[in-house]
């Protein structure tokens, strides 16, 4: 089972948004979605949708395909390319395999549902997207504080020789053994490995 990373009181809440030109999609999707522990958000048509994407960060988009104008690969495309770190879903009732294959060429699309969807099964393939990108983004901030902490400690090296002492592990990975630094690089790499296999290591 994996572990989300820890949470802090000014993180914000993560957001999903719906687009359909249906409301009674949304509205059902609404009705089933709301206890969920993000907030979520829905637009009638793809034009409103990137309408919102303008002003709010937004983790996953659902859209339906068959819309008024825009459709959801179209849509979906504009926001692979926009905005790469929101992950994508698509909801239709037309499904063949040219359509799948565009819309997971040029949408690159984490799931495709067929219409009507298990919104249950959607429910969780939500939850499980918005953990696996919560762990990305807890080992891509981990990975900037070792390079952080690694370009300190060749600075310090540089002005004062001597003052770090740096070696290879068995793995060969590097090994600092200076005195007060509160999080060794070692340390952080082992964060970053644990965080993407689904665990912690103790700071």
């Amino acid at each position: 089972m994996a572990v989300l990373p820890r949470k802090k009181e000014h993180e914000r809440k993560q957001v999903v948004l719906v687009v359909d030109d249906e409301t009674a999609i949304t509205e059902l999707l609404q009705d089933v979605l709301f206890a969920e522990p993000y907030e979520l958000l829905s637009a009638g048509s793809a034009e409103e949708a990137l309408e919102i994407l303008e002003k709010r960060r937004v983790d996953v988009v659902v859209s339906d395909e068959v819309m008024p104008g825009m459709t959801g690969s179209e849509f979906l495309s504009i926001v692979r390319k926009k905005y790469p770190d929101t992950i994508r879903m698509i909801l239709t009732g037309h499904a063949n395999l040219e359509m799948a294959i565009k819309a997971i060429n040029e949408g690159e699309i984490y799931r495709f549902f067929r219409k009507p969807c298990n919104v249950f099964d959607l429910a969780i393939t939500i939850r499980q997207a918005l953990q696996q990108k919560a762990l990305m983004e807890e080992a891509s901030r981990l990975l900037q504080i070792a390079k952080r902490q690694k370009k300190t400690i060749e600075m310090l090296e540089k002005r004062y020789p001597g003052i770090t002492k740096v070696k290879k592990g068995a793995s060969g990975e590097v090994v600092l053994e200076e005195e007060g630094l509160p999080l060794t690089y070692n340390v952080l790499i082992e964060q970053i490995r644990s965080v993407l296999k689904g665990t912690r290591v103790e700071e």
